[in-house]
């Protein structure tokens, strides 16, 4: 039995307008346990505090950030004792880069976390019969396995507390990384990052390079002027590269000879690409992005399930594509596997994206019908199984709640499975009711966020029973954890 934490709370005040609120300093406190969101728990005076960049086994003191009813949110100002369980990061960013936060912790830690994550959220949101949870699936990669990044452009480089503490003058502050959590307008200068292997790090060094030799203006993310903007990397695990530099401004000479000298550089690229975005975010699906040089697209492989066919998938400058490749192999085995799809049978793929799993499982069944809301995704979701000659699939674009009709059931037919991949938000409520009303005999659920899966499965289980729980790991050195469910009629 775990121990509770004692503490003796220190009592600050802090002015904010005319109100004054009371936040202790909850000191030598044991952290016990891991928590959702990458965060780790105590407890004191029978009070969860959730604190994030601790390890069980730490004891810290603890500047409380946040004071409920029922818990507390706060950060450490002191490490008393350092967990056994903390290992060396080896980034040399960790601490202040928003990503990868649980390097100081071992990869097995990592995975014994996540699947605490699903089997909590399932028991404790689905609260339904559930059968023995399988162990979660390691990703083979644990270093340089995104095949997508995006930098951001600023001239207010983030300066670490090292920097500020070293005296120096800069006065240079123009940076290419990533944005420093909580810090919209502030940007950490990477000078090496291990999510994305090679080219990815060069290219971001020459463009941070030529652009400082050349004088061209890092974007003020504040006063939204200057003209580079955002670098986005795409790499495929055949060799294909994909550049996308976003542009405040068009600045056509200095774009041109900025893209012909990279070109140059990085003779192998296989798309480079711009757009101008002047807008006041950085989205570009609504902009017309164009291609400088190659190809508009770079392509994926995948061998088809139970088959040697190697699928090829068109990936543009604005699909969806899982960002770990090898192990996007392994979660759509799983959900294939689950599926157990049948010569004969009929299956609904929901929120399909480029119908990379409606053209993964096409051969096993007689008829595959993907349904998504995003209409260029079905553009390449057609063009990939054109592209792979597969003629059992059909796809359609709208949103699900008004696709599902009887019309169009009566014309795809009633399906003898559905999978859904849906985003983190979950599924709508309209959805699910139609899901439940056309009684498919198995639905594979595939998700990223397992606390609004367990909301979903809690609605399914009015039909449905859970016979298959299989936890994946896409994303090492984060608290994201994918998991697949398979529900079978009652």
């Amino acid at each position: 039995m775990k121990a509770k934490a004692k503490a003796r709370e220190r009592w600050y005040f802090c002015s904010m307008g005319r109100n004054r609120n009371r936040k202790p300093l909850l000191e030598n406190v044991t952290i016990l346990d891991t928590a959702a969101e990458g965060k780790s728990l105590a407890k004191v005076d029978e009070k969860v505090v959730f604190v994030p960049q601790t390890v069980p086994g730490d004891v810290v003191d603890i500047q409380v950030t946040k004071k409920r009813k029922s818990y507390m949110e706060g950060r450490v100002t002191k490490f008393h004792k350092y967990s056994e369980k903390r290992v060396k990061p080896f980034c040399d960013h960790f601490g202040v880069c928003g990503g990868c936060k649980w390097q100081f912790i071992s990869y097995e830690d990592q995975l014994a976390n996540k699947q605490r994550t699903v089997t909590d959220a399932l028991t404790r949101i689905a609260k339904v019969e559930l059968p023995e949870i399988q162990p979660i699936l390691a990703s083979k990669e644990t270093t340089f396995y995104r095949n997508k990044l995006e930098f951001t452009f600023s001239n207010k480089e983030w300066l670490t507390q090292e920097q500020v503490q070293s005296g120096e003058s800069f006065d240079d502050r123009n940076a290419l990384g990533f944005h420093v959590p909580g810090r919209f307008d502030k940007v950490l200068n990477v000078d090496k990052c291990w999510l994305q292997a090679e080219p990815s790090n060069s290219i971001r060094d020459w463009v941070r390079e030529y652009a400082t030799a050349n004088d061209l203006a890092f974007f003020d993310l504040r006063e939204q002027v200057g003209f580079l903007r955002n670098l986005t990397i795409r790499t495929s695990s055949n060799g294909e590269v994909m550049v996308i530099f976003s542009l405040f401004e068009a600045q056509e000479e200095a774009r041109t000879k900025m893209l012909t000298e990279f070109k140059e550089a990085f003779p192998n690229v296989t798309s480079i690409l711009y757009v101008i975005n002047g807008k006041r975010n950085d989205t570009i699906g609504d902009l017309e992005i164009e291609c400088f040089s190659g190809r508009n697209h770079i392509f994926e492989e995948m061998k088809a399930f139970g088959s040697e066919q190697l699928l090829k998938f068109k990936i543009g400058p604005k699909s969806f594509y899982q960002t770990n490749s090898n192990q996007a192999a392994e979660l759509y085995r799983v959900t294939a596997e689950f599926a157990n799809i049948q010569a004969n049978e009929t299956v609904y793929d929901l929120y399909t994206g480029t119908g990379t799993i409606a053209n993964f499982v096409a051969s096993k069944a007689k008829k595959v019908v993907g349904v998504e809301y995003v209409e260029d995704a079905i553009k390449d979701a057609k063009l990939n199984s054109e592209f792979n000659s597969i003629d059992n699939t059909v796809f359609y674009a709208g949103d699900m709640k008004d696709v599902f009709t009887a019309n169009f059931v009566e014309e795809n037919g009633k399906p003898d499975v559905i999978i859904t991949d849906p985003p983190r938000a979950g599924m709508h409520q309209d959805v699910i009711d139609v899901m439940l009303n056309l009684e498919a005999q198995r639905i594979v659920y595939v998700s990223c966020n397992p606390a609004t899966q367990a909301r979903d499965l809690q609605l399914l289980d009015a039909k449905y029973k859970i016979t298959k729980v299989q936890p994946v790991d896409m994303f090492p050195h984060t608290h994201h954890v994918e998991n697949v469910v398979l529900l079978e009629l009652k």
